[in-house]
């Protein structure tokens, strides 16, 4: 697992920079280096810590991916939400190599920020809720989480993903990149009605966890 876990951490990052750098045709690009700063000192220590104190919760996190779902909707709302990801990256780049957003400094260090926010809350909600799964499932010993974040809305850790959505685009100076947000936010809500739909049918308490907790993603607002 240990191996993989590295393997799994270096081809990504790799994947990153090239993503960031290739389309921006340049290494002088210090917004990409800044979130790619950001990137590395949020996720390598966490999935460190998870190695040592969390393993299964790190396999469970390592089986991810539209062919590790086995339910169709969650197949295409996770396909969609990758690859606005990795759109937003190379959108970014190219922004950057031919100049259309100009965005100032202010708006990328703000980007910078809400994308740390939302890795803080991302990671946060996984080490709350150790069968935070990167797949859609349930398992026979699985309990609700209704402490933490959890007490304050449904899907805590799709909340700092939307988070870290809109904050890439700005990190990178890219307005245009936005708009691949609202392609991840729309798949991320498929997602979320999907998810759901089967903790309501295997995962005892969810419907009573559901009256308590009303809001799905931001607090009073849905």
């Amino acid at each position: 697992m240990y191996a993989r876990t590295a393997i799994y951490s270096v081809v990504g990052l790799a994947l990153f920079g090239a993503l960031l750098f290739w389309p921006a045709g340049t290494f002088d690009f210090w917004q990409g280096w800044a979130l790619l700063a950001v990137m590395v000192a949020c996720t390598i220590p966490y999935t460190v810590y998870l190695a040592v104190k969390m393993p299964d919760t790190l396999q469970r996190r390592l089986r991810s991916g539209a062919t590790a779902e086995s339910r169709k909707a969650q197949k295409i709302a996770i396909l969609a939400m990758q690859l606005a990801a990795l759109g937003i990256l190379a959108l970014g780049g190219l922004d950057h190599r031919f100049g259309w957003s100009r965005a100032p400094v202010w708006v990328c260090v703000v980007g910078l920020v809400l994308t740390t926010a939302g890795l803080v809350i991302t990671i946060g909600a996984v080490l709350q809720n150790s069968w935070a799964a990167a797949t859609i499932t349930t398992e026979s010993d699985q309990q609700v989480v209704s402490t933490g974040m959890y007490a304050v809305v449904r899907h805590p850790l799709y909340t700092g993903a939307v988070i870290v959505f809109f904050g890439m685009p700005l990190a990178l100076g890219s307005y245009w990149a936005l708009l691949l947000f609202v392609v991840a936010v729309a798949a991320l809500i498929i997602r979320i009605f999907d998810e759901e739909e089967l903790l309501h049918a295997e995962l005892p308490g969810y419907p009573e966890y559901t009256r308590t907790v009303r809001h799905r993603l931001v607090p009073y607002l849905w």
